[in-house]
């Protein structure tokens, strides 16, 4: 038996909630597919869409004559946490049910705690939300305060930092439902940011890499396995060209070579295997599979993905 934390990205989920009801239905059946194996299964999400959509909703409302109080972000983010996890916690639950496995899937709204002085408050660099002009940016950047950036020729939006994860808040409450045989859902999007400041922690708007948030708990939860999983079913480098070779088993040394030669972009698969190899280098025997949602059962055995070790 082997304790696995699942990072879920956006091909397992919806942009809409009508989208995300059917997708998830798939994404059950390859999670427990692994749990069915006798292993410990956390699971971790992504929310770009989903706390896109309802920060937007939110900004909407509050304009309207409704009047309705702006959201603060990182209550958009506790929000999807809680919405997404609905929806992943009644598809596992009916597919355990269909396979005759007795567990249970519970939600855990997590806080992750960020450094204040982490450099990315100085350099806000995540869009969020919707497209604005250049005159609607520069009253968003006088009336609120936010940080803009134009975003490939497409108009301003709003950007958030994204600080990387130092601790996360719920780490024994994830704990105690893996020993008494359930299954959490936790840092979900990455998990709500927050900063200490004696005994209160602090909401920031901001957004934590999913995949690092998921490295995190692995760590702190005593992983075995960390798998990423995404659209493509290995890592590749020279990636879409003629000379494209897929990466199947790979030291850290090596892939951080890969790094070093410019092989990943950093918008998509660059942070995947940075958190891949922050998780295989945090003790020896670790292992970090970055592999396609349809294959995890086949990647867990040794037959698709790309497997990382120290």
């Amino acid at each position: 038996m082997s304790r696995i934390v699942v990072a879920l990205g956006g091909n397992a989920l919806g942009k809409t909630p009508v989208e995300q009801l059917k997708l998830v239905q798939n994404t059950a059946k390859s999670l427990v597919d692994l749990i069915a194996k006798g292993n410990e299964v956390i699971i971790a999400h992504g929310n770009g869409p989903q706390v896109g959509m309802i920060n937007l909703a939110m900004q909407t409302a509050a304009t309207s004559e409704a009047n309705t109080p702006e959201m603060p972000f990182p209550e958009c983010g506790a929000m999807s946490q809680g919405y997404i996890g609905f929806h992943l916690q009644n598809a596992i639950g009916e597919e355990l049910k269909n396979q005759q496995i007795d567990k249970h899937v519970a939600t855990v709204v997590t806080q992750v705690v960020v450094d204040r002085d982490d450099e990315a408050f100085q350099n806000p660099t995540k869009p969020i939300g919707s497209f604005y002009s250049e005159e609607e940016a520069k009253t968003l950047v006088k009336e609120k305060g936010y940080s803009v950036k134009e975003d490939s020729g497409r108009g301003f939006r709003r950007v958030v930092p994204s600080p990387k994860p130092i601790d996360v808040v719920e780490k024994d409450i994830v704990q105690t439902l893996i020993e008494a045989g359930h299954v959490p859902i936790t840092v979900g999007g990455g998990g709500i940011p927050v900063i200490k400041d004696g005994n209160k922690l602090i909401g920031v708007p901001a957004v934590i890499d999913k995949d690092f948030a998921s490295s995190k708990i692995a760590e702190l939860i005593e992983a075995d396995y960390l798998f990423i999983l995404t659209a493509v079913d290995h890592v590749s480098i020279h990636f879409n060209t003629p000379e494209q070779i897929d990466l199947e088993r790979i030291s850290v040394n090596q892939i951080e070579a890969h790094i070093k030669e410019g092989h990943f972009a950093e918008g998509s698969m660059l942070p995947k295997v940075e958190a891949a190899i922050k998780f295989a280098k945090s003790k020896a025997g670790r292992v970090a599979v970055i592999a396609s949602l349809e294959k995890a059962k086949d990647a867990l055995e040794g037959n698709s993905g790309t497997t990382i070790t120290l």
